[in-house]
């Protein structure tokens, strides 16, 4: 079993538990003041979890179109019948849009109420359920509407791995990716369970350093702004992890073309992107110009043109001002390996 802190420079902390059976832990890492537990599920998450608690489940939708402003509001009526206070604690258990929902829920329901994340998919583990970043969707873009809330903890119990879809294993082989250029260097050299703890140390030290992405933080979007435009125009018929997977080759392609980087660099990217078994090309049927106007809704992007998050001979940059037509180049180039 691995223990990690994340720590913050006011004092708070959130403790992270990776290793098979970690969620044997929970009951000991909900706040002893809690006297009930609202556990946020869905019905396709295995097992149950023991919180020690008075415990109550609580069941949401599956899939994006439920990550919702009208999934919250349930949730919070839900919480307010049964009587939840704000000296209780809610539990997400499930992959990322489940502790995306129920720490949202959690963040503004009494104004805040502890949460605690039982993360079962590879997604979760790395990235979703660290850092305290929540949000939902809107018709107009991916994660627009959300509240920066820290878990008390998290558990990343590998054995849930076990019950993954492979499109599941995929969705966070995507964002594993990413931090092979964030300082995790050659990761898949790594046993699974030190691989996830290098991926929450990358992410509680950018994390840590820029809580509520007023700057560094940004950089664990590297891949996602053609990710999140990806997934909203394709009606999410690609997975976070696969859209962000062709999100890298695009962040690539946009470098090479401001001469960031040269072309070996953008062969590393196909080269680690492929070999996780992930795409690399756009999907068919996709309008240039329509993923242009949602890469420019990113929450990202600053008054100054549209914001990539690019590699560069410094390493990974928040790169403003990027010029609209050599964007349209890189996504034109992409359609052509099709």
């Amino acid at each position: 079993m691995i223990h990690l802190e994340l720590t913050f420079p006011d004092g708070r902390s959130c403790p992270v538990v990776i290793g098979g059976g970690a969620s044997s832990e929970l009951h000991r890492r909900i706040p002893e003041r809690a006297q009930r537990v609202a556990v946020v599920t869905q019905s396709e998450i295995p097992g149950e979890l023991d919180t020690g608690r008075d415990t109550r489940v609580f069941v949401i939708g599956s899939g994006e179109k439920h990550k919702t402003m009208a999934t919250i509001e349930s949730l919070c009526s839900q919480f307010a019948a049964w009587g939840l206070t704000r000296n209780d604690c809610v539990v997400g258990f499930g992959g990322g849009m489940v502790t995306d929902v129920a720490g949202f829920a959690a963040s503004v329901y009494h104004r805040g109420v502890d949460v605690v994340h039982v993360a079962t998919s590879l997604l979760a583990q790395i990235d979703a359920a660290i850092g305290g970043k929540t949000g939902v969707n809107l018709g107009e873009g991916k994660n627009l509407v959300g509240t920066y809330w820290q878990p008390a903890a998290v558990i990343c119990d590998l054995d849930f791995l076990k019950t993954l879809t492979e499109r599941e294993w995929h969705c966070g082989l995507g964002e594993l990716a990413k931090y092979h250029w964030l300082g995790g260097g050659d990761l898949d050299a790594l046993p699974l369970e030190e691989r996830i703890a290098a991926c929450v140390q990358i992410k509680a030290q950018i994390v840590a350093a820029d809580e509520r992405e007023s700057g560094q933080r940004a950089l664990l979007n590297y891949g996602h702004t053609l990710a999140h435009a990806l997934e909203v125009a394709g009606n999410h018929q690609l997975r976070h992890g696969e859209a962000v997977a062709i999100g890298l080759i695009y962040a690539a392609e946009v470098a090479w073309r401001l001469g960031r980087i040269d072309s070996e660099r953008v062969a590393e990217h196909l080269r680690v992107v492929s070999g996780y078994g992930l795409p690399t090309q756009l999907p068919s049927g996709l309008d240039s110009e329509e993923l242009m106007l949602l890469m420019r809704r990113d929450k990202k992007v600053l008054d100054s043109g549209y914001t990539l998050v690019l590699l560069g001979e410094s390493g990974v940059e928040i790169v403003a001002g990027v010029d609209p037509a050599l964007m349209r180049e890189a996504l034109e180039s992409m359609k052509q390996l099709q």
